[in-house]
Protein backbone atom coordinates (compact mmCIF):
# COMPACT_ATOMS: atom_id res chain seq x y z
CA UNK A 1 0.00 0.00 0.00
CA UNK A 2 1.50 3.47 -0.30
CA UNK A 3 1.56 3.94 3.05
CA UNK A 4 3.59 1.09 3.47
CA UNK A 5 6.17 2.22 1.03
CA UNK A 6 6.02 5.68 2.50
CA UNK A 7 6.87 3.71 6.17
CA UNK A 8 9.63 1.79 4.21
CA UNK A 9 11.40 4.29 2.90
CA UNK A 10 11.19 5.95 6.33
CA UNK A 11 13.09 2.99 8.04
CA UNK A 12 15.92 2.87 4.98
CA UNK A 13 16.44 6.20 6.07
CA UNK A 14 17.21 5.60 9.30
CA UNK A 15 18.77 2.33 8.34
CA UNK A 16 21.12 4.29 6.05
CA UNK A 17 22.35 6.57 8.95
CA UNK A 18 23.69 3.83 10.97
CA UNK A 19 24.47 1.31 8.39
CA UNK A 20 28.42 1.83 8.36
CA UNK A 21 28.11 1.19 11.71
CA UNK A 22 26.89 -2.23 11.29
CA UNK A 23 30.03 -3.12 9.75
CA UNK A 24 31.79 -2.87 12.56
CA UNK A 25 29.15 -4.07 14.38
CA UNK A 26 28.57 -1.23 17.30
CA UNK A 27 25.24 0.12 16.32
CA UNK A 28 23.86 2.17 18.94
CA UNK A 29 20.20 -0.07 18.58
CA UNK A 30 19.54 -3.38 17.19
CA UNK A 31 18.65 -3.95 14.15
CA UNK A 32 15.51 -6.27 13.80
CA UNK A 33 15.52 -9.28 11.32
CA UNK A 34 11.73 -8.68 10.64
CA UNK A 35 12.63 -5.69 9.15
CA UNK A 36 15.47 -6.81 7.25
CA UNK A 37 12.45 -9.57 5.97
CA UNK A 38 10.01 -7.64 5.14
CA UNK A 39 12.61 -5.57 2.91
CA UNK A 40 13.38 -8.64 0.92
CA UNK A 41 9.89 -9.32 0.62
CA UNK A 42 9.42 -6.38 -1.34
CA UNK A 43 11.51 -7.77 -4.27
CA UNK A 44 8.76 -10.76 -4.66
CA UNK A 45 7.73 -10.59 -8.27
CA UNK A 46 4.69 -11.76 -9.55
CA UNK A 47 1.82 -12.41 -12.07
CA UNK A 48 2.69 -9.96 -15.21
CA UNK A 49 6.05 -8.99 -13.93
CA UNK A 50 6.52 -12.51 -12.92
CA UNK A 51 5.83 -13.46 -17.24
CA UNK A 52 7.89 -11.06 -18.33
CA UNK A 53 10.96 -11.83 -16.48
CA UNK A 54 10.72 -15.69 -17.78
CA UNK A 55 10.28 -13.95 -21.31
CA UNK A 56 13.92 -12.84 -20.90
CA UNK A 57 15.56 -15.37 -18.71
CA UNK A 58 18.40 -15.55 -20.92
CA UNK A 59 19.59 -12.08 -20.27
CA UNK A 60 19.01 -13.55 -16.55
CA UNK A 61 23.00 -14.68 -16.40
CA UNK A 62 24.40 -10.96 -17.58
CA UNK A 63 22.23 -9.38 -15.31
CA UNK A 64 22.96 -11.35 -12.40
CA UNK A 65 26.61 -10.36 -13.09
CA UNK A 66 26.03 -7.25 -12.82
CA UNK A 67 24.07 -7.81 -9.39
CA UNK A 68 26.99 -8.98 -7.97
CA UNK A 69 29.28 -6.34 -9.18
CA UNK A 70 27.15 -3.89 -7.54
CA UNK A 71 26.56 -5.40 -4.12
CA UNK A 72 30.88 -5.42 -4.27
CA UNK A 73 31.61 -9.15 -5.31
CA UNK A 74 33.09 -10.27 -8.49
CA UNK A 75 32.88 -13.71 -10.51
CA UNK A 76 36.22 -14.47 -9.43
CA UNK A 77 35.80 -14.54 -6.03
CA UNK A 78 33.20 -16.90 -6.16
CA UNK A 79 35.97 -19.59 -7.32
CA UNK A 80 37.22 -19.19 -3.61
CA UNK A 81 34.22 -21.21 -2.18
CA UNK A 82 35.35 -24.77 -3.83
CA UNK A 83 31.64 -25.20 -4.86
CA UNK A 84 29.47 -28.10 -5.76
CA UNK A 85 26.80 -26.96 -7.97
CA UNK A 86 23.59 -29.61 -7.93
CA UNK A 87 20.50 -29.31 -10.55
CA UNK A 88 17.48 -31.87 -10.46
CA UNK A 89 13.89 -31.74 -10.64
CA UNK A 90 13.48 -34.19 -6.93
CA UNK A 91 16.49 -35.00 -4.68
CA UNK A 92 18.50 -31.99 -5.18
CA UNK A 93 18.01 -30.56 -1.70
CA UNK A 94 18.31 -34.25 -0.17
CA UNK A 95 21.43 -34.49 -2.07
CA UNK A 96 22.85 -31.50 -1.32
CA UNK A 97 22.13 -32.35 2.55
CA UNK A 98 23.96 -35.78 2.16
CA UNK A 99 26.70 -33.97 0.49
CA UNK A 100 27.15 -31.43 3.15
CA UNK A 101 26.81 -34.01 5.78
CA UNK A 102 29.53 -35.83 4.28
CA UNK A 103 31.97 -33.21 3.67
CA UNK A 104 31.02 -31.82 7.55
CA UNK A 105 31.58 -35.13 8.79
CA UNK A 106 35.64 -34.98 7.21
CA UNK A 107 36.17 -31.53 8.91
CA UNK A 108 35.22 -28.89 6.94
CA UNK A 109 33.66 -25.88 7.50
CA UNK A 110 30.77 -25.82 5.10
CA UNK A 111 27.93 -23.77 3.48
CA UNK A 112 24.84 -24.68 2.28
CA UNK A 113 22.06 -22.40 -0.02
CA UNK A 114 19.42 -24.24 -1.02
CA UNK A 115 15.46 -23.06 -2.03
CA UNK A 116 13.36 -22.70 -0.58
CA UNK A 117 12.77 -22.62 3.05
CA UNK A 118 10.03 -24.23 4.73
CA UNK A 119 9.39 -22.39 7.87
CA UNK A 120 11.81 -19.16 8.29
CA UNK A 121 14.68 -17.98 5.27
CA UNK A 122 16.78 -18.15 7.22
CA UNK A 123 16.82 -21.92 6.63
CA UNK A 124 18.38 -21.34 2.80
CA UNK A 125 21.37 -20.13 4.23
CA UNK A 126 23.63 -22.55 6.15
CA UNK A 127 26.75 -22.66 8.12
CA UNK A 128 28.04 -26.09 9.01
CA UNK A 129 24.55 -27.92 9.07
CA UNK A 130 22.54 -24.86 10.94
CA UNK A 131 20.73 -21.96 9.87
CA UNK A 132 22.30 -18.73 9.62
CA UNK A 133 21.29 -16.79 13.16
CA UNK A 134 18.65 -14.18 12.24
CA UNK A 135 21.48 -11.57 13.62
CA UNK A 136 23.91 -12.79 11.13
CA UNK A 137 21.22 -12.44 8.65
CA UNK A 138 20.44 -9.05 9.83
CA UNK A 139 23.90 -7.45 9.40
CA UNK A 140 24.82 -9.01 5.57
CA UNK A 141 21.51 -8.21 4.48
CA UNK A 142 21.86 -4.51 5.03
CA UNK A 143 25.17 -4.84 3.67
CA UNK A 144 24.18 -6.48 0.46
CA UNK A 145 20.93 -4.30 0.26
CA UNK A 146 22.58 -0.69 0.76
CA UNK A 147 25.23 -1.39 -2.12
CA UNK A 148 22.13 -2.51 -4.31
CA UNK A 149 20.02 0.50 -3.49
CA UNK A 150 22.86 2.83 -3.27
CA UNK A 151 23.42 2.12 -6.98
CA UNK A 152 19.64 1.20 -8.36
CA UNK A 153 19.22 4.89 -10.06
CA UNK A 154 22.24 4.46 -11.92
CA UNK A 155 21.00 1.37 -13.58
CA UNK A 156 17.66 2.16 -14.67
CA UNK A 157 15.98 1.62 -10.87
CA UNK A 158 16.32 -1.93 -11.31
CA UNK A 159 16.92 -4.54 -8.23
CA UNK A 160 17.60 -8.33 -7.60
CA UNK A 161 14.57 -10.13 -7.27
CA UNK A 162 14.06 -12.07 -4.09
CA UNK A 163 15.50 -15.36 -4.86
CA UNK A 164 18.78 -13.46 -6.72
CA UNK A 165 18.96 -11.37 -3.94
CA UNK A 166 19.42 -14.37 -1.63
CA UNK A 167 22.13 -15.53 -4.16
CA UNK A 168 24.02 -13.10 -3.40
CA UNK A 169 23.30 -13.03 -0.12
CA UNK A 170 24.50 -16.18 0.54
CA UNK A 171 27.96 -15.98 -1.56
CA UNK A 172 28.46 -13.00 0.59
CA UNK A 173 28.31 -15.16 3.76
CA UNK A 174 30.14 -17.51 2.76
CA UNK A 175 32.75 -15.57 1.69
CA UNK A 176 32.79 -14.25 5.10
CA UNK A 177 32.59 -16.57 7.30
CA UNK A 178 35.32 -18.13 5.63
CA UNK A 179 33.14 -21.85 4.56
CA UNK A 180 36.15 -24.62 3.04
CA UNK A 181 33.24 -25.47 0.36
CA UNK A 182 30.13 -24.63 -0.36
CA UNK A 183 26.78 -26.64 -1.54
CA UNK A 184 24.55 -24.25 -3.93
CA UNK A 185 21.43 -26.07 -4.80
CA UNK A 186 20.14 -24.37 -8.10
CA UNK A 187 16.33 -22.79 -7.83
CA UNK A 188 14.89 -23.70 -11.12
CA UNK A 189 16.18 -25.36 -13.92
CA UNK A 190 20.26 -24.71 -14.28
CA UNK A 191 21.23 -23.01 -17.36
CA UNK A 192 19.80 -19.35 -16.87
CA UNK A 193 19.36 -19.98 -13.10
CA UNK A 194 20.78 -17.16 -10.89
CA UNK A 195 23.53 -20.01 -9.18
CA UNK A 196 24.98 -20.75 -12.53
CA UNK A 197 26.86 -17.15 -12.34
CA UNK A 198 29.66 -19.91 -10.93
CA UNK A 199 32.63 -20.11 -13.64
CA UNK A 200 34.61 -22.83 -11.79
CA UNK A 201 32.53 -25.51 -9.35
CA UNK A 202 34.92 -28.23 -8.16
CA UNK A 203 32.12 -30.43 -9.20
CA UNK A 204 28.54 -30.71 -10.54
CA UNK A 205 25.51 -33.35 -9.71
CA UNK A 206 21.99 -33.98 -11.47
CA UNK A 207 19.62 -35.40 -9.57
CA UNK A 208 15.90 -37.30 -10.68
CA UNK A 209 14.44 -35.21 -14.10
CA UNK A 210 10.77 -34.89 -13.75
CA UNK A 211 8.07 -32.41 -15.39
CA UNK A 212 7.90 -29.77 -13.34
CA UNK A 213 7.99 -25.54 -13.64
CA UNK A 214 7.01 -26.70 -17.82
CA UNK A 215 6.10 -22.81 -18.15
CA UNK A 216 9.74 -21.90 -17.78
CA UNK A 217 11.69 -25.13 -18.90
CA UNK A 218 9.23 -26.27 -21.14
CA UNK A 219 7.28 -29.63 -21.54
CA UNK A 220 9.34 -32.53 -22.38
CA UNK A 221 11.56 -34.48 -20.49
CA UNK A 222 14.16 -33.59 -23.24
CA UNK A 223 13.90 -29.67 -22.55
CA UNK A 224 13.90 -29.84 -19.21
CA UNK A 225 17.22 -31.83 -19.52
CA UNK A 226 18.81 -29.82 -21.80
CA UNK A 227 18.26 -26.83 -19.24
CA UNK A 228 19.63 -28.60 -16.01
CA UNK A 229 22.91 -29.73 -18.42
CA UNK A 230 23.00 -26.00 -18.38
CA UNK A 231 25.24 -26.22 -15.18
CA UNK A 232 28.05 -28.35 -16.91
CA UNK A 233 31.31 -26.80 -17.07
CA UNK A 234 34.45 -26.98 -19.12
CA UNK A 235 36.69 -29.82 -17.86
CA UNK A 236 34.75 -29.98 -14.57
CA UNK A 237 33.37 -33.57 -13.75
CA UNK A 238 29.66 -33.97 -13.75
CA UNK A 239 27.82 -36.71 -12.31
CA UNK A 240 23.85 -38.16 -12.47
CA UNK A 241 21.73 -40.98 -12.19
CA UNK A 242 19.33 -43.51 -13.96
CA UNK A 243 17.37 -40.85 -15.69
CA UNK A 244 13.86 -40.87 -17.43
CA UNK A 245 14.20 -42.09 -21.16
CA UNK A 246 14.74 -39.15 -23.17
CA UNK A 247 16.83 -37.60 -20.69
CA UNK A 248 20.24 -39.01 -20.73
CA UNK A 249 21.25 -38.48 -24.56
CA UNK A 250 20.34 -34.90 -23.80
CA UNK A 251 22.52 -34.54 -21.01
CA UNK A 252 25.03 -36.32 -22.81
CA UNK A 253 25.29 -34.35 -25.65
CA UNK A 254 25.25 -31.54 -23.51
CA UNK A 255 28.39 -32.35 -21.69
CA UNK A 256 30.26 -33.27 -25.07
CA UNK A 257 29.17 -29.92 -26.20
CA UNK A 258 30.54 -28.05 -23.31
CA UNK A 259 33.37 -29.97 -22.79
CA UNK A 260 32.48 -31.98 -19.39
CA UNK A 261 33.29 -35.69 -18.42
CA UNK A 262 29.91 -36.59 -17.53
CA UNK A 263 29.60 -39.98 -15.40
CA UNK A 264 26.75 -42.28 -14.02
CA UNK A 265 26.45 -43.30 -10.14
CA UNK A 266 26.87 -47.08 -9.46
CA UNK A 267 23.63 -48.00 -7.21
CA UNK A 268 24.08 -47.64 -3.50
CA UNK A 269 24.30 -51.55 -3.23
CA UNK A 270 27.10 -51.43 -5.38
CA UNK A 271 28.83 -49.76 -2.20
CA UNK A 272 28.22 -52.64 -0.17
CA UNK A 273 30.77 -55.18 -1.52
CA UNK A 274 33.23 -54.50 1.74
CA UNK A 275 31.28 -52.94 4.49
CA UNK A 276 28.06 -53.19 6.07
CA UNK A 277 24.79 -52.12 4.35
CA UNK A 278 24.62 -48.26 4.24
CA UNK A 279 22.18 -46.78 6.57
CA UNK A 280 20.39 -43.55 5.36
CA UNK A 281 19.32 -40.90 7.74
CA UNK A 282 16.58 -40.05 5.18
CA UNK A 283 13.75 -42.26 4.45
CA UNK A 284 12.45 -43.85 1.30
CA UNK A 285 13.71 -45.94 -1.58
CA UNK A 286 14.23 -42.64 -3.80
CA UNK A 287 16.23 -41.73 -1.52
CA UNK A 288 18.82 -44.23 -2.36
CA UNK A 289 19.89 -42.78 -5.85
CA UNK A 290 20.61 -39.08 -3.93
CA UNK A 291 22.91 -40.72 -1.40
CA UNK A 292 25.07 -42.41 -4.51
CA UNK A 293 25.37 -39.35 -5.94
CA UNK A 294 26.02 -37.32 -2.99
CA UNK A 295 29.13 -40.12 -2.31
CA UNK A 296 30.60 -39.25 -5.85
CA UNK A 297 30.54 -35.61 -5.37
CA UNK A 298 31.45 -35.50 -1.71
CA UNK A 299 34.19 -38.51 -3.09
CA UNK A 300 35.23 -36.42 -5.87
CA UNK A 301 35.63 -32.58 -4.10
CA UNK A 302 37.95 -34.81 -1.38
CA UNK A 303 40.06 -36.18 -4.21
CA UNK A 304 40.56 -32.52 -5.58
CA UNK A 305 41.49 -31.81 -2.25
CA UNK A 306 44.21 -33.86 -2.60
CA UNK A 307 42.97 -36.67 -0.18
CA UNK A 308 43.93 -39.93 -2.25
CA UNK A 309 40.40 -41.91 -3.54
CA UNK A 310 39.55 -44.29 -6.55
CA UNK A 311 38.70 -43.52 -10.37
CA UNK A 312 35.42 -41.56 -11.41
CA UNK A 313 31.96 -43.48 -10.63
CA UNK A 314 32.95 -46.32 -9.38
CA UNK A 315 31.16 -47.90 -5.94
CA UNK A 316 34.41 -47.62 -3.55
CA UNK A 317 33.98 -48.61 0.01
CA UNK A 318 32.73 -45.05 1.93
CA UNK A 319 34.77 -44.73 4.74
CA UNK A 320 33.53 -44.26 8.63
CA UNK A 321 33.38 -40.28 8.13
CA UNK A 322 31.14 -41.11 5.07
CA UNK A 323 28.56 -43.09 6.69
CA UNK A 324 28.99 -42.51 10.77
CA UNK A 325 31.09 -41.19 13.02
CA UNK A 326 32.79 -38.81 15.58
CA UNK A 327 36.02 -37.18 13.43
CA UNK A 328 38.06 -34.13 14.05
CA UNK A 329 39.93 -32.43 12.03
CA UNK A 330 42.97 -31.99 13.43
CA UNK A 331 43.57 -27.92 14.36
CA UNK A 332 40.03 -27.59 14.59
CA UNK A 333 37.15 -27.43 17.00
CA UNK A 334 33.68 -28.74 16.91
CA UNK A 335 30.74 -28.96 19.18
CA UNK A 336 28.78 -32.37 19.54
CA UNK A 337 29.21 -35.61 17.19
CA UNK A 338 29.96 -35.22 13.55
CA UNK A 339 27.38 -37.77 11.02
CA UNK A 340 28.10 -39.21 7.77
CA UNK A 341 24.50 -40.40 5.70
CA UNK A 342 23.19 -42.08 8.90
CA UNK A 343 22.53 -38.99 10.12
CA UNK A 344 21.52 -36.93 7.09
CA UNK A 345 18.88 -34.31 8.18
CA UNK A 346 16.36 -32.77 5.42
CA UNK A 347 13.11 -31.35 7.20
CA UNK A 348 10.04 -31.55 5.12
CA UNK A 349 10.91 -34.53 3.25
CA UNK A 350 10.03 -37.64 4.08
CA UNK A 351 9.74 -36.98 7.55
CA UNK A 352 8.30 -38.67 10.41
CA UNK A 353 6.79 -36.58 13.23
CA UNK A 354 5.67 -38.56 16.71
CA UNK A 355 3.31 -35.99 18.93
CA UNK A 356 1.85 -38.40 21.28
CA UNK A 357 -1.41 -40.31 19.97
CA UNK A 358 -0.66 -38.76 16.42
CA UNK A 359 1.91 -39.04 13.89
CA UNK A 360 2.94 -37.08 10.86
CA UNK A 361 4.49 -38.00 7.54
CA UNK A 362 5.78 -35.13 6.06
CA UNK A 363 6.69 -34.54 2.41
CA UNK A 364 6.80 -31.74 0.31
CA UNK A 365 6.46 -34.17 -2.78
CA UNK A 366 4.80 -31.91 -5.73
CA UNK A 367 5.66 -33.94 -8.83
CA UNK A 368 4.14 -37.01 -10.43
CA UNK A 369 7.28 -39.03 -9.47
CA UNK A 370 7.90 -37.43 -6.10
CA UNK A 371 3.91 -38.50 -5.30
CA UNK A 372 4.36 -41.86 -6.42
CA UNK A 373 7.60 -42.15 -3.92
CA UNK A 374 6.01 -40.08 -1.34
CA UNK A 375 2.91 -42.99 -1.38
CA UNK A 376 5.09 -46.18 -1.14
CA UNK A 377 7.29 -44.33 1.61
CA UNK A 378 3.53 -43.54 3.74
CA UNK A 379 2.18 -46.83 3.22
CA UNK A 380 5.53 -48.73 4.14
CA UNK A 381 6.32 -46.71 7.27
CA UNK A 382 2.76 -46.64 8.25
CA UNK A 383 2.15 -50.19 8.20
CA UNK A 384 5.76 -50.38 10.72
CA UNK A 385 4.03 -47.75 13.20
CA UNK A 386 0.61 -49.27 12.67
CA UNK A 387 1.88 -52.69 13.57
CA UNK A 388 2.98 -51.27 17.19
CA UNK A 389 -0.45 -50.04 17.65
CA UNK A 390 -2.42 -50.50 20.66
CA UNK A 391 -5.64 -50.01 19.23
CA UNK A 392 -7.47 -48.96 15.92
CA UNK A 393 -5.72 -46.79 13.64
CA UNK A 394 -7.20 -43.56 11.81
CA UNK A 395 -5.37 -42.58 8.73
CA UNK A 396 -5.61 -38.63 7.60
CA UNK A 397 -4.58 -36.81 4.45
CA UNK A 398 -3.86 -33.53 4.17
CA UNK A 399 -3.09 -32.10 0.80
CA UNK A 400 -3.21 -29.14 -0.98
CA UNK A 401 -1.17 -28.39 -4.22
CA UNK A 402 0.18 -24.87 -5.53
CA UNK A 403 0.99 -23.89 -9.33
CA UNK A 404 -0.76 -25.78 -12.61
CA UNK A 405 0.47 -29.16 -11.09
CA UNK A 406 -2.10 -31.89 -11.84
CA UNK A 407 -3.96 -32.35 -8.42
CA UNK A 408 -5.96 -35.46 -10.16
CA UNK A 409 -2.98 -37.15 -11.08
CA UNK A 410 -1.53 -36.77 -7.71
CA UNK A 411 -4.51 -37.36 -5.72
CA UNK A 412 -5.43 -40.66 -7.85
CA UNK A 413 -1.84 -42.19 -6.76
CA UNK A 414 -2.88 -41.74 -3.01
CA UNK A 415 -5.59 -43.35 -3.23
CA UNK A 416 -4.26 -47.03 -2.60
CA UNK A 417 -2.95 -45.23 0.97
CA UNK A 418 -6.46 -46.05 1.91
CA UNK A 419 -7.41 -43.34 4.24
CA UNK A 420 -10.49 -42.56 6.49
CA UNK A 421 -10.53 -38.55 5.87
CA UNK A 422 -9.02 -36.35 3.19
CA UNK A 423 -8.95 -32.93 4.79
CA UNK A 424 -7.94 -29.75 2.22
CA UNK A 425 -7.01 -26.19 2.90
CA UNK A 426 -4.91 -23.36 1.55
CA UNK A 427 -1.40 -23.20 2.13
CA UNK A 428 -2.19 -19.91 4.86
CA UNK A 429 -0.52 -20.65 8.06
CA UNK A 430 -3.47 -18.86 10.23
CA UNK A 431 -6.75 -17.27 9.42
CA UNK A 432 -6.58 -13.52 10.68
CA UNK A 433 -2.63 -13.35 11.56
CA UNK A 434 -0.32 -11.51 9.11
CA UNK A 435 3.29 -13.24 9.32
CA UNK A 436 6.03 -12.01 7.46
CA UNK A 437 7.91 -14.89 6.91
CA UNK A 438 4.78 -16.34 5.10
CA UNK A 439 4.79 -17.27 1.43
CA UNK A 440 3.12 -15.41 -1.00
CA UNK A 441 0.59 -16.21 -3.97
CA UNK A 442 -0.33 -14.65 -6.65
CA UNK A 443 -4.11 -15.63 -6.11
CA UNK A 444 -6.78 -14.60 -3.57
CA UNK A 445 -7.81 -16.39 -0.88
CA UNK A 446 -10.97 -17.12 -2.65
CA UNK A 447 -9.15 -18.58 -5.46
CA UNK A 448 -7.26 -20.60 -3.08
CA UNK A 449 -10.09 -21.78 -0.95
CA UNK A 450 -12.30 -22.75 -4.78
CA UNK A 451 -8.93 -24.42 -5.67
CA UNK A 452 -9.57 -26.74 -2.25
CA UNK A 453 -12.98 -27.41 -3.16
CA UNK A 454 -12.02 -28.17 -6.53
CA UNK A 455 -9.40 -31.11 -4.85
CA UNK A 456 -11.83 -32.04 -2.53
CA UNK A 457 -14.67 -33.18 -5.66
CA UNK A 458 -11.84 -34.56 -7.15
CA UNK A 459 -11.13 -37.06 -4.28
CA UNK A 460 -14.98 -38.13 -4.16
CA UNK A 461 -14.30 -38.79 -7.33
CA UNK A 462 -11.56 -41.11 -7.88
CA UNK A 463 -12.93 -42.94 -3.93
CA UNK A 464 -16.48 -43.43 -5.99
CA UNK A 465 -18.15 -41.36 -3.72
CA UNK A 466 -21.53 -39.54 -4.48
CA UNK A 467 -20.76 -35.55 -4.93
CA UNK A 468 -24.64 -34.02 -6.35
CA UNK A 469 -24.85 -31.39 -3.90
CA UNK A 470 -24.77 -28.18 -4.67
CA UNK A 471 -23.48 -26.58 -0.86
CA UNK A 472 -20.99 -24.32 -1.66
CA UNK A 473 -18.05 -23.12 0.86
CA UNK A 474 -19.62 -19.47 1.98
CA UNK A 475 -17.47 -16.91 2.20
CA UNK A 476 -17.87 -14.13 4.91
CA UNK A 477 -15.18 -11.11 4.90
CA UNK A 478 -13.25 -13.00 2.23
CA UNK A 479 -12.88 -15.89 4.35
CA UNK A 480 -15.17 -18.73 5.26
CA UNK A 481 -16.14 -19.12 8.69
CA UNK A 482 -16.64 -22.59 9.01
CA UNK A 483 -15.52 -25.80 7.33
CA UNK A 484 -17.76 -27.86 5.26
CA UNK A 485 -19.07 -31.51 5.88
CA UNK A 486 -18.16 -33.81 2.82
CA UNK A 487 -18.89 -36.96 4.20
CA UNK A 488 -15.39 -38.60 4.70
CA UNK A 489 -13.99 -35.21 3.25
CA UNK A 490 -13.47 -32.03 4.64
CA UNK A 491 -12.31 -28.19 3.46
CA UNK A 492 -10.79 -25.58 6.12
CA UNK A 493 -9.80 -21.81 5.53
CA UNK A 494 -5.92 -22.60 6.86
CA UNK A 495 -3.31 -24.96 8.20
CA UNK A 496 -3.59 -24.09 11.78
CA UNK A 497 -7.65 -25.11 11.73
CA UNK A 498 -7.12 -28.18 9.66
CA UNK A 499 -4.58 -29.53 12.38
CA UNK A 500 -6.60 -28.60 15.16
CA UNK A 501 -9.67 -30.77 13.89
CA UNK A 502 -7.40 -33.80 12.47
CA UNK A 503 -6.04 -34.16 15.88
CA UNK A 504 -8.52 -32.98 18.88
CA UNK A 505 -7.08 -32.17 21.48
CA UNK A 506 -4.41 -34.98 21.14
CA UNK A 507 -1.35 -32.46 20.15
CA UNK A 508 -0.49 -29.30 23.21
CA UNK A 509 0.92 -27.22 20.87
CA UNK A 510 -2.29 -27.10 18.99
CA UNK A 511 -5.09 -26.83 21.55
CA UNK A 512 -3.23 -23.55 22.44
CA UNK A 513 -6.61 -21.53 23.47
CA UNK A 514 -4.52 -18.47 22.66
CA UNK A 515 -4.32 -18.87 19.33
CA UNK A 516 -7.70 -18.42 16.79
CA UNK A 517 -10.24 -20.98 17.00
CA UNK A 518 -12.42 -21.36 14.35
CA UNK A 519 -15.97 -22.99 15.52
CA UNK A 520 -16.96 -26.03 13.70
CA UNK A 521 -20.14 -27.07 13.17
CA UNK A 522 -21.81 -30.36 15.25
CA UNK A 523 -22.30 -32.23 12.38
CA UNK A 524 -18.47 -32.15 11.37
CA UNK A 525 -17.27 -32.76 14.92
CA UNK A 526 -19.78 -36.19 15.11
CA UNK A 527 -18.35 -36.72 12.05
CA UNK A 528 -14.56 -36.93 13.31
CA UNK A 529 -16.08 -39.77 16.00
CA UNK A 530 -13.11 -42.44 14.62
CA UNK A 531 -10.73 -39.80 15.32
CA UNK A 532 -11.34 -39.79 18.84
CA UNK A 533 -11.49 -43.54 19.25
CA UNK A 534 -8.58 -43.93 17.42
CA UNK A 535 -5.64 -45.28 19.53
CA UNK A 536 -3.32 -43.84 17.11
CA UNK A 537 -3.77 -41.12 14.08
CA UNK A 538 -1.59 -41.41 11.35
CA UNK A 539 -1.79 -38.54 9.24
CA UNK A 540 0.45 -37.68 5.90
CA UNK A 541 1.00 -34.02 5.17
CA UNK A 542 1.83 -34.06 0.89
CA UNK A 543 1.64 -31.99 -2.13
CA UNK A 544 3.28 -28.84 -1.06
CA UNK A 545 6.13 -27.81 0.46
CA UNK A 546 4.54 -24.49 1.51
CA UNK A 547 1.92 -27.00 2.95
CA UNK A 548 4.64 -29.00 5.02
CA UNK A 549 6.17 -26.03 5.76
CA UNK A 550 3.33 -24.21 7.59
CA UNK A 551 2.23 -27.40 8.95
CA UNK A 552 6.15 -27.75 10.77
CA UNK A 553 5.07 -23.87 12.08
CA UNK A 554 3.39 -25.73 14.57
CA UNK A 555 4.26 -29.49 15.22
CA UNK A 556 8.03 -28.12 15.26
CA UNK A 557 7.88 -25.15 17.60
CA UNK A 558 11.83 -24.55 17.33
CA UNK A 559 11.49 -24.17 14.00
CA UNK A 560 10.33 -20.90 14.01
CA UNK A 561 12.50 -19.62 16.43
Amino acid sequence: TPRAKTNMKLRKKLYDTFLFLLNFSVLPFALLPQDAIATLNTLQVYAAALKELRSKCHLQLKTMRGFLERAGLTVDELDRLNIIHVTGTKGKGSTCAFTEQILRNCGFRTGFFSSPHLVQVTERIRINGQPIGKELFTKYFWQIYRRLDETKDANGGTMPTYFGILTILAFHIFLQEKVDLAVIEVGIGGAYDNTNIIRRPWVCGISFLDIDHTDILGDTIEKIAWHKAGIFKPGVPAFTIRQPEGAMPVLEQRAKEIGCPLWMCPQLEDYQAECKPLHLGLAGQHQRSNASLALQLSHTWLQMRGLPGWAYATAFTPSPMMVKGEFRRANQTTTGPSRGLADTEWPGRSQTLKRGAVTYFLDGAHTLHSIQACAQWFRETAAEHERNASGPVARVLLFNVTGERDAAAFLKLLVPCHFDFAVFCPCIAEVGTSNIQEKKFDMSVEEMLSRCLDNERIWRLHNHQDDNRDNLLLIEDSLPRLPENRGDTLVFPCIFSALQWITHGRNSVLSDQAKTTLPVKPSVTAKAASLREASDIQVLITGSLYLVGGALKYLDPASSK
